[in-house]
């Protein structure tokens, strides 16, 4: 009866599908014991154990999980910009192919002139370059030619700024030295170019002298605007050149080369000009004789004293001056044996007539 009960057994288990084997069972099926027939209970009784033993110790590692603070999955807030930063491709790039190659460069070069001693041989291969390339023969400047000035402002453009031939054309500042040259009185301008054979060319525009004024004891070339073209050691240098004296007087060339054409008739016996107050001129003649012009209108004034001059010849009379401030009373003032001479004939012809 016994094997009957074994097989029926054995068929009922092969006839119901199979269990899957607990997965916390603490010991295999190798280790375990072979079991009889006569041990079904024990065999339940120890898979329940474990079974147990296996709930107890889940519960007890969901306990320590549920006890631990969770962790955030989502990125920081830096980490995240980071990693948006590391995605740009221009960060990328600058970063991989310029910024690391530069600063690996710059660690190289900086460890290699840590040296003095290798400093100062690279100075002196830069010197040496420097200096074969500056006396090379197409940079070097031999001559010197002005343009556009008389033989004495010429003289006074090489006396002035001296240059020590041959030198390279890298050692000449062209624009400070043109501007030093502009500053001439002489000069109302200039210009530097190198041209090629080696020719420092300075080409100037020289101020033509318009009048002379004399300032104190000097005698002060003057342009039609007024600018000094030089100076002069005598009067008789420039004869053809009206002389300007009085305050102001530098300031109103073109008013007085005015006068001094309206005064053609009277030309050779024409001295000078004298600025009175700043606000008018006096013309002053051969023999002391002053005309006095008005402030406004100087020329009609003038042209007045001009044909009486040719009607009366007025001018080569015994006067010291003739008033036209207010041209319509002109004043004639005579000199002092003139005045004497006048009353003499007054009286004779008040005589007659008495």
């Amino acid at each position: 009866m016994r094997p009957l009960n074994l097989f029926a057994r054995r068929r009922a288990g092969a006839a119901q599908p199979p269990q899957p084997a607990p997965a916390v069972t603490a010991v295999s099926a190798a280790q375990e014991p072979p079991l009889t027939v006569a041990q079904p209970a024990a065999r339940a009784s120890k898979a329940k154990l474990l079974a147990e033993q296996a709930a107890r110790s889940a519960s007890a590692a969901q306990r320590a999980r549920a006890s631990r603070p969770r962790r955030d999955p989502a990125p920081s807030r830096i980490a995240y910009k980071l990693h948006r930063l590391w995605l740009t491709p221009m960060f990328r790039t600058g970063l991989l192919r310029i910024a690391l190659p530069l600063l690996l460069s710059f660690a190289l070069a900086y460890g290699y002139l840590g040296d003095p001693a290798r400093r100062g041989a690279i100075y002196a291969l830069i010197t040496d370059l420097r200096q074969s390339v500056k006396s090379r023969p197409e940079f070097m400047v031999r001559l010197v030619s002005i343009e556009g000035a008389s033989p004495e402002v010429a003289e006074l453009i090489r006396t002035r700024f001296p240059l020590e031939l041959p030198v390279s054309s890298f050692d000449l500042d062209l624009e400070v030295l043109q501007a030093e040259i502009a500053e001439l009185d002489a000069l109302e301008s200039a210009a530097l170019r190198i041209r090629p054979g080696g020719v420092l060319e300075i080409a100037v525009l020289q101020r033509r002298p318009a009048a002379i004024w004399r300032e104190g004891e000097s005698l002060v070339l003057l342009d039609r605007a007024g600018n000094r073209t030089g100076t002069l050691a005598s009067r008789a240098q420039r004869p053809e050149l009206p002389l300007l004296a009085g305050a102001g007087a530098r300031d109103r060339v073109e008013e007085a080369l005015a006068l001094t054409r309206a005064a053609r008739p009277i030309a050779a016996r024409l001295r000078g000009l004298v600025r009175i107050g700043q606000r008018r001129w006096d013309l002053v003649l051969e023999g002391g004789v002053t005309i006095r012009l008005p402030e406004q209108d100087p020329i009609p004034a003038l042209a007045q004293v001009i044909a009486l001059d040719e009607a009366q010849d007025l001018l080569a009379r015994a006067i010291l001056s003739v008033d036209m401030r207010n041209p319509l009373r002109p004043t004639i003032r005579l000199a002092p044996g003139a005045r004497a001479e006048m009353r003499r004939i007054k009286a004779i012809e008040m005589g007659e007539k008495s």
